[in-house]
């Protein structure tokens, strides 16, 4: 279980590649932390361009999720969820996140 916390920890890290791109579309309220694990729209319909920021994040989270699952013996569901529920945790007030029946909510 350490291994997962310190994948899912380095996928925060490597993240921050994106940060900017992310950040803004935080900021702005367009995209938030879906119960999923992944990151999704909030308002629809969405940009083209927010579209494509969510596509290219979520397969770079799913490439992670499914190596953490492979080196910790987990499935990646579960790294998935682990992931959502350290997304929540630090979600900037003022960002969206799902609630667990999938409504979005403003930290």
């Amino acid at each position: 279980m350490k291994k997962i916390f310190a994948a899912v920890g380095l996928l925060f890290l490597l993240q921050s590649a994106w940060a900017i791109d992310i950040g803004d579309a935080k900021d702005q309220g367009l995209v938030g932390e879906a119960k999923s694990g992944y990151l999704a729209a909030v308002q629809s319909p969405a940009s083209a361009e927010v579209r494509a920021l969510i596509a290219d994040v979520n397969v770079k989270r799913k490439d992670h999720f499914e190596e953490t699952a492979r080196k910790t013996g987990v499935t990646t569901e579960q790294v998935a969820v682990r992931f959502y529920e350290l997304a929540v945790q630090r979600t900037t007030p003022g960002h969206y996140y799902q609630d667990v029946n999938g409504n979005w909510q403003k930290k």
